[in-house]
């Protein structure tokens, strides 16, 4: 047996470890229960989605555009089914629809100096995010493309204004998604991207 065959076969044994490290390091998962990071999350069903929607639709027709969109960001879906989720999507997409422009700013900042303000807007982006990523057209089924004839060239095609209600419900979001880092900062994308919980 060669030199090198032999420094090899010692050097990928783990025989040589015999004292377990991670269990001496504080910051070690060895060392306390991962699962603790974050409260188990209650399964939310499709039809107390539905219910908290008629709710968030009265404030709105009361004229409390907060209380609705507030109403909407204290009980996220975390933990149900799909059809519970795009539910409860489509509630907040129209929540942030109804707001006017003007509103926005004002509006966010009441939410983030009430108790749980900043946790409340990091939801919100999460629902921002959510709902730019269904609204994109990679996101969803191509429409019927047909050609279209331009003068001797040919150009292939969705009909106009097939994609209109998409573009609006994009606009909103953007606008949405400015004022919401213009209020609670680029921490807000951070903990967003990072957070395991999915909404």
């Amino acid at each position: 047996m060669s030199i090198i065959q032999q420094h090899t076969s010692a050097t990928l044994s783990d025989a040589w470890r015999t004292i377990n490290i991670d269990a001496l390091t504080e910051d070690s998962c060895v060392n306390f229960d991962t699962s603790t990071l974050h409260p188990p999350q209650p399964e939310i069903s499709e039809a107390e989605v539905r219910q908290l929607a008629g709710q968030v639709r009265q404030l709105l027709r009361g004229g409390d555009p907060e209380g609705a969109l507030r109403g909407c960001l204290d009980m996220p879906v975390y933990n149900g089914t799909d059809a519970a989720k795009d539910a409860h999507l489509q509630t907040i997409t129209e929540v942030l629809q109804s707001i006017k422009a003007s509103e926005m700013s004002p509006l966010l900042k009441n939410i983030y100096a009430s108790e749980g303000g900043s946790e409340a807007l990091d939801v919100l982006m999460k629902y921002i995010y959510k709902g730019m990523s269904s609204s994109s057209p990679s996101a969803r089924t191509p429409s019927k493309v047909t050609p279209q004839s331009t003068g001797g060239f040919s150009q292939v095609g969705g009909r106009p204004g097939a994609n209109e209600p998409t573009a609006a419900a994009m606009s909103v979001l953007l606008s949405w998604h400015e004022k919401v880092v213009d209020v609670a900062g680029l921490g807000c994308i951070g903990r967003t991207m990072t957070d395991c919980r999915r909404v």
